[in-house]
């Protein structure tokens, strides 16, 4: 499944796609490698799991990433 994750240098909000698997509750566990592009750079990588919520972004709402699970 997809959740989106920050690209925290863009230097305006931009958000991108990333492959994570559900561990239930609001958590994903990333699982897609930041490989495509070496110059950009995720606010979580792959092996983070992280606390998803619904946010409305251009185009729909979509799970977005916001902070990383304890």
């Amino acid at each position: 499944m997809k959740i989106c994750v920050e690209l925290p240098d863009e230097g305006s909000p931009t958000w991108y796609p990333v492959e994570a698997v559900p561990l239930g509750g609001d958590v994903y566990e990333i699982v897609e490698e930041n490989a495509k592009y070496d110059n950009i750079r995720w606010e979580f990588n792959r092996g983070d799991k992280v606390r998803c919520k619904l946010q409305k972004l251009h185009g729909g709402e979509y799970l977005v990433a916001f902070e990383l699970s304890k």
